[in-house]
């Protein structure tokens, strides 16, 4: 089986993690929390009831509205904070090795519609 979600917009990425938690501790959960309200919402309205118990692979289509990001500080960020927001939301039973076995990134640009595109596919 498989599921997709798309996430309109685009998420904070790690060096804007990072710099809110240097600033303080509690402004780096607020960071977290705002991109995981974001999924969550997403996934209500994409994945609205699905649970996922089998182990999964997921796909990610990170497209941006220009290239000044790098690709490593958007999705490391954004993977953390989607397959957290999963579990939290009960798609996914956990995030571990058992339950992810693996992820993919691809990039692209769109400078009117920038989004996430999640792919999670059984195994």
């Amino acid at each position: 089986m498989e599921y997709h979600l798309i996430i309109e917009g685009r998420l904070d990425n790690l060096n804007d993690c990072i710099s809110a938690n240097r600033a303080n501790y509690y402004k780096g959960a607020k960071t977290k929390a705002k991109n995981q309200k974001i999924v969550i919402a997403a996934i209500r309205k994409c994945l609205k009831g699905v649970r996922i118990s089998k182990p999964v692979e997921m796909h990610y289509t990170w497209i941006e509205p220009n290239r000044r990001r790098d690709k490593d500080n958007i999705s490391s960020f954004g993977r953390k904070v989607i397959q957290d927001a999963l579990v939290q939301s009960k798609v996914l039973q956990d995030d571990g090795w058992r339950y992810i076995v693996g992820f993919s990134d691809k990039f692209d640009v769109d400078k009117e519609n920038p989004r996430i595109e999640v792919t999670i596919k059984e195994v």
